[in-house]
């Protein structure tokens, strides 16, 4: 139900501060707890402090690349559910980010987005 607090917490990582306000206040809104990260350092340093629930992985970033944490979250913790998000259509085809769970491309909409965090963290009840 939106707006009910939920005990997910989601891990958003993206150098556009924008889009970490937007994912936030979309996913806030579903009621999960959500924290930000704006680039790949910060974003590991979460994962080991904060243990999310769930990351969505920008794989367009200066210095370290979501490629590159990607691969870092899975030797931290292989069973976290990660999201990859991009603009760019071009890394679907991309092995490398097969070892995520999920692709998708921002938009302004998010339910697909909504839609692959309901089915990676088993809270399919809407």
């Amino acid at each position: 139900m939106p707006g009910q607090e939920k005990s997910f917490k989601i891990l958003v990582v993206d150098d556009e501060e924008s889009v970490r306000f937007l994912y936030k206040e979309e996913l806030e809104e579903e009621g999960y707890r959500v924290i930000t990260a704006e680039d790949g350092e910060e974003a590991l340093r979460k994962v080991k402090f904060d243990r999310p629930d769930l990351i969505t992985l920008d794989i367009r970033m200066p210095g370290m690349d979501g490629i590159e944490v990607l691969h870092r979250i899975r030797e931290m913790d292989k069973d976290i559910p990660v999201i990859m998000s991009t603009a760019y259509g071009e890394y679907r085809h991309d092995f490398n980010i097969w070892a995520s769970d999920a692709y998708v491309i921002k938009t302004a909409n998010l339910e697909e987005l909504k839609r692959n965090i309901r089915r990676l963290l088993g809270d399919d009840e809407r």
